[in-house]
């Protein structure tokens, strides 16, 4: 009997509708080979979503998120929606607010090196060599949730103590949001190489005092079997650079996760290679970890590979089809190691006829599939 699982599709603004639609062919062919029909609806997101109805996450999207399975999302953003009115709608809002409205409280996001492209990192290849960690991230709480307020005319906040702006962001975490992500960084060393560098500022923040000792504590209750090391986040940066290969899982508040999970992207050359999955206790979400680079919009050459890695996440992670998550890690490996290339990862060695566009490198994982 077929199974049969409901994928709301998010594909958001610039290279998104390209790239979602290559992401879409290999689910498609995964689910003819693996007798599994995947139902897709298409919703608005980020600024599209704001052109269509003047928001960036309407009612709607969030309805037909929760009735799916698991979401695919393409990407947000541009410079047609950027703006410094704080009470203008940001396409940005879209994106945390449906984070937040389906408890998407975890981001994954791996960071391994394919063997084909490892000269394409800024690092020295023995740097590079065998670099495979998870980045665990915080995504609900931090600043990007906290109160926030901007006064004007305040006295004495502007230069030579003339009236001027002031602006405040409240940074806050609470014991049981620390808690649940200690315990999904613990659980996933346990799955990987057994090690967690828990990364925070204690030696400045109240907040990071509190996640440290909550981290410390549940890992003496529970995973004591797991090595722990705490780093503060500056030194964590350096680290990154500096010997990438000896970290395994990295977990992490909201805004340093953010920072440092696009630093450790780049060790591989190319954010267009990198897939990420945002966990909770219900659906889940899974995105590509670039942006809508809308500089290329519509041209057909932005890389999907990214996307077609966050459907293999998905398949992970929400559907327990581990075997297809394979195939498709094994597909886009053949397809690299073949020499195929779209722009952004192709090198002065790569000859031209190995350089393709968007749809047909879509077409290339699903023949190696």
């Amino acid at each position: 009997m077929t199974t049969t699982y409901k994928i709301c599709l998010l594909a958001g603004d610039g290279i998104g509708p390209e790239i979602i639609a290559e992401g879409v062919k290999v689910l498609d062919a995964v689910g003819a080979k693996y007798d599994t029909a995947f139902e897709h609806t298409d919703a608005l997101i980020g600024g599209a979503a704001i052109d269509a109805t003047g928001e960036p996450l309407p009612t709607a999207t969030l309805d037909a998120a929760r009735a799916s399975d698991a979401v695919l999302l393409a990407a947000v953003g541009g410079p047609k929606w950027d703006t410094t009115d704080p009470a203008a709608p940001r396409p940005e809002q879209g994106l945390l607010g449906i984070r937040k409205e389906l408890g998407l409280y975890t981001n994954l996001r791996p960071v391994q090196i394919f063997n084909a492209l490892a000269d394409a990192s800024t690092l020295r290849p023995e740097i590079v060599d065998g670099v495979d960690m998870m980045i665990v991230r915080e995504l609900t709480g931090g600043l990007y949730f906290g109160r926030r307020e901007r006064f004007y005319d305040e006295p004495a906040a502007g230069v030579n103590g003339a009236p001027g702006q002031r602006a405040y962001d409240t940074l806050e975490y609470s014991e049981y949001e620390i808690e649940r992500i200690a315990r999904q960084a613990f659980e996933i060393a346990r799955k990987r190489r057994g090690k967690v560098t828990s990364v925070d500022k204690a030696n400045v923040l109240e907040t990071s005092r509190l996640w440290r000792e909550i981290v410390h504590r549940v890992h003496d209750a529970d995973y004591a079997d797991v090595e722990l090391e705490d780093l503060l986040v500056d030194n964590t940066a350096m680290q990154l650079i500096n010997r990438p290969a000896d970290f395994d899982v990295v977990v992490t508040e909201n805004m340093f996760g953010d920072i440092l999970s696009d630093e450790a992207a780049q060790i591989t050359g190319s954010l267009g290679m990198l897939a990420s999955a945002s966990l909770g206790d219900g659906v889940a979400l899974y995105e590509p970890s670039h942006g809508s680079a809308p500089d290329i919009a519509g041209r057909g050459i932005a890389n999907p590979l990214a996307q077609i890695l966050s459907v293999e996440m998905m398949l992970r992670y929400s559907f327990g089809m581990g075997e297809a998550a394979d195939d498709i890690r094994r597909a886009v490996t053949e397809v690299l190691d073949a020499g195929w290339r779209t722009g952004d990862i192709k090198d002065a060695e790569t000859p031209a006829d190995k350089v393709v566009g968007t749809a047909k490198m879509g077409d290339l994982v699903v023949e190696h599939l």
